[in-house]
């Protein structure tokens, strides 16, 4: 396979996807690295033959793996890189395994306000900086300092806010690199203040999504002065369903896993959606949602 270096860290052939992700479907990767640390990432990627793609998955809730599985290595971040510190009044240092909940709790515990949308964020800072993730009203470009990534050759290199290329739901990156830590840069707050609005984004996300189903999180970009969810009802999908997935009743922008449904099966279901948005009102929605591996 081109491993060029024994790694310390565990290294899974064939390792099964579906369990990692949200939606619970999907094939296997053909590697799964979990490094130990990040001189062992580097080390990994830089003895890797450069022809094998490499992907990192987070918590994986903005994800359909495809059934045919992923070529190459996936690499998931674990409890090495999930820790958060402050590094002064109004800042803290995250890995890139960090979930936004750690994020944002540890804002609260150290009197830093701002960073509480995070907290409605369903997956880790390596892929929330990635993306530009956001939820009500912020993301994470306004909180942002600056980055480490990982590049394909093994190198580590820390990249300011404005190297980045952000635009909504999308960042520059390019694929193959891994983004290892962040910093986030609030301000000071009173910590019970911040855990009122951290419990405000709780419950209204608790009453307007499907949290308790197998989903992907939000499945397609907001479009200019529109909201997908809206021109998704407006077409007539609210519970729309193809094999074992359905666009949620609760809220129009989520696709669900009813039970054993195939990744090609949910994909399928989006692409009909899409079909009949357009035919609706002549919009073409984009898919927020990544869609990786083989068909």
């Amino acid at each position: 396979m081109g491993l060029g270096v024994v790694p310390r860290g565990k290294l899974t052939p064939g390792a099964p996807l579906a369990p990692l992700v949200w939606f619970k479907s999907g094939g296997t990767a053909d590697w799964l690295f979990e490094p130990r640390d990040v001189a062992d990432l580097q080390d990994f990627l830089a003895g890797l033959a450069p022809g094998i793609p490499v992907m990192a998955l987070g918590l994986g809730s903005n994800l359909i793996v495809r059934d045919g599985g992923v070529p190459g290595v996936v690499i998931r971040l674990g409890k090495a890189f999930a820790k958060v510190e402050k590094v002064d009044e109004v800042t803290l240092n995250c890995g890139g395994g960090a979930s936004g909940i750690l994020v944002s709790s540890t804002a609260r515990d150290n009197g830093i306000a701002g960073l509480e949308f995070l907290r409605s964020i369903p997956g880790t800072v390596g892929g929330f900086v990635r993306m530009n993730g956001g939820a009500y009203g912020r993301e994470v470009k306004d909180v942002l300092i600056d980055c480490d990534v990982v590049i394909r050759s093994g190198e580590i290199a820390t990249l300011p806010l404005s190297e980045l290329g952000y635009s909504y739901r999308h960042s520059e990156l390019v694929d193959g690199c891994i983004v290892v830590a962040a910093r986030f840069r609030g301000h000071p707050g009173e910590p019970d203040a911040i855990q009122t609005e951290m419990d405000r984004i709780s419950a209204a996300r608790e009453a307007s999504q499907p949290l308790r189903s197998k989903t992907g999180g939000s499945t397609f970009k907001n479009p200019d002065g529109g909201k997908a969810w809206e021109l998704v009802d407006k077409a007539g999908c609210r519970g729309l369903t193809i094999g074992g997935a359905q666009v949620s009743e609760k809220h129009t922008n989520f696709l669900i896993n009813t039970g054993e449904g195939t990744s090609a099966e949910i994909e399928e279901l989006g692409e009909e959606v899409r079909r009949r948005v357009k035919q609706h009102s002549g919009v073409e929605l984009e898919w927020e949602i990544k869609r990786i591996g083989r068909p």
